[in-house]
């Protein structure tokens, strides 16, 4: 079997398989000893924080749900082979003529997922009920209010905004405002 260059290619799955199609192709490789045909399989994904119960909780996610990445020397039995992967659809492209990605693509698409691994710890701002407050950003930038409720799980605070003449509540995000 003559091995051509190897080139990074998208594989559409069926959305939420695409573990499963990561696992096949994987032993595929491993017990027919194609790992120099196909040398990588790849799921982008990303950390997500969530605050649950007032606890940060790390999850992690696909953030191209559907897509598998591989990287592979596509021959026709091998092209056959991932096609014919279960609960895979197909390429991106087409099967006649699987369009391989290009490298600034598999470079920015690798970069995310490595800056993606590492989660960045926000700042501690803490807000007080009836402090002042400068809104920076959102369709009441440039307005002043003052704080009456704050809920640090959701990192939002309810602000009273005079518009018109009246006191209208709002809710925003910490990052919406700033301390006066």
């Amino acid at each position: 079997m003559a091995v051509t260059e190897k080139k990074w290619y998208v594989l559409k799955a069926v959305s939420g398989k695409e573990i499963k199609v990561k696992e096949y192709i994987e032993l595929d490789a491993q017990k027919n000893n194609l790992q120099n045909v196909i040398s990588q399989v790849l799921i982008p994904t990303e950390k997500v924080v969530q605050v649950r119960n007032g606890k940060r909780i790390i999850k992690e996610r696909s953030y191209l749900p559907g897509y598998v990445l591989v990287e592979a020397a596509l021959n026709g039995e091998i092209k056959l082979r991932l096609r014919n992967t279960p609960n895979v659809l197909g390429f991106l492209g087409g099967m006649d003529s699987p369009t391989p990605l290009r490298q600034s693509e598999v470079n920015r698409i690798l970069g995310s997922v490595d800056e993606q691994t590492e989660t960045i710890e926000e700042p501690l701002i803490t807000f007080t009920v009836g402090e002042t407050v400068n809104i920076i950003f959102g369709p009441f930038s440039g307005f002043e209010g003052t704080i009456d409720e704050v809920s640090d799980e959701k990192k939002k605070l309810k602000v009273s905004v005079k518009i018109f003449g009246r006191k209208t509540p709002i809710e925003l995000a910490y990052n919406q405002v700033e301390k006066i």
